[in-house]
């Protein structure tokens, strides 16, 4: 002000007073530039160091410390791997289905007691106590966008409007393959609960689900006589062109009467089980992927699913009583055999320290007791 004060009572002229004042301002926008400039670094710094790992500066998401990278050379290649998936034998046993008479029929018949039971893919109905709970839902015809993406070979154990009332919707990423868009428009049961990774709340708000909590990994949120916490999983995140990692991904630990369940979000094999395991184990039951792993020719396996053996892995690491082999047998995702995976899984059991009736393979329409799986 005072500056100011001295030039407009200087003798001078008003051109002159002018450009002293042009200058003036100029020099002290400049300099206030560079302080907003330096406080901005600073902050982001400093709340960066408060940011868990897995929050990247640029607000997108990676897996824990230690986790496999993918390796830069792999080219993907939907020619060869349109080519190489005509070859599979699509052959699909009879009994990997169930009548939807019985499924009907025997649902009705649990409706009192707790129990799991596997629709296809990566989408169970797990009721325990007051509280029903379907995961990663999907009920289309196709895991993608519109019209695209790999369609079902079999048929969901259930339709849409056949399911029992929900009470808690879990979902794990947003791969098509998890995220089903037509299934969410269309769930039939909108006041259900919703717990999802972070950045994943908004497709749901927007098709009217009226309770949805956003979760990062180690949060915990209580629902009934449960106790969900969100641990983390070896994935990644896309649905375009744009948001690879935007969208957080993650596993689901669910604490019921003293026993604990782990809903396994889509995971390749990494060190953070063993922690995982230290910290929240034992694990009465882990419910894990063994499907989607082999893409030979072009590269020899997914790092982000495990391949059976490695599935069984996991479930050791976490110190789990009894392991539920999913995501096979619905969709052709890679190019192992399509009923290769359960074979592998049951034959390996054992290796990894599990018996055979621990180790368990459901066929899609079919519902246990959770007491019989514990």
């Amino acid at each position: 002000t005072n500056f100011f004060s001295i030039i407009l009572n200087m003798k001078l002229k008003y051109k002159e007073k002018w450009y002293i004042l042009h200058k003036l301002i100029r020099s002290m926008i400049k300099k206030l530039i560079v302080l907003v400039f330096c406080f901005s670094t600073f902050s982001n710094l400093n709340s960066m160091d408060n940011k868990p790992y897995h929050h990247l500066p640029d607000n997108t998401f990676r897996n824990p410390e230690g986790s496999p990278k993918r390796d830069d050379k792999i080219k993907w290649s939907y020619s060869t791997f349109n080519k190489e998936k005509k070859k599979l034998d699509m052959t699909v046993p009879d009994d990997h289905v169930l009548g939807k008479e019985y499924v009907l029929k025997d649902l009705a018949s649990k409706q009192n007691s707790d129990y799991i039971g596997w629709i296809g893919h990566a989408t169970f109905l797990i009721k325990l106590g007051k509280t029903t709970i379907i995961t990663d839902p999907v009920f289309s015809k196709n895991a993608g966008p519109l019209i695209f993406g790999p369609k079902r070979y079999v048929e969901p154990a259930l339709n849409l409007n056949e399911i029992p009332k929900i009470d808690l919707f879990l979902l794990t990423h947003n791969h098509y393959d998890h995220q089903d868009m037509g299934t969410i428009r269309k769930f039939p049961y909108k006041d259900a609960n919703v717990i999802v990774p972070l950045k994943l709340g908004k497709y749901f708000t927007k098709n009217s689900f009226e309770n949805v909590n956003e979760l990062d990994w180690y949060q915990t949120i209580e629902k009934n006589d449960l106790k969900i916490t969100m641990l983390p999983a070896v994935h990644w995140s896309k649905r375009s062109l744009t948001d690879t990692n935007k969208t957080l991904w993650g596993s689901y630990l669910i604490e019921y009467k003293g026993k604990k369940i782990l809903f396994a979000c889509d995971t390749g094999y990494g060190e953070i089980y063993k922690d995982l395991g230290k910290k929240f184990g034992p694990i009465d039951l882990t419910i894990i992927n063994i499907g989607a792993y082999n893409f030979k020719p072009m590269f020899n396996k997914s790092i982000y699913h495990t391949n059976p053996e490695e599935a069984l892995q996991i479930a050791k690491d976490l110190n789990s009583r009894s392991v539920i082999g999913m995501h096979w047998g619905t969709f052709v995702l890679s190019l192992e055999p399509i009923m290769e995976p359960p074979k592998r899984f049951l034959e390996n059991a054992k290796k990894y320290g599990f018996k055979n009736d621990n180790a368990i393979i459901f066929k899609i329409g079919e519902f246990k007791n959770l007491d019989d799986i514990l």
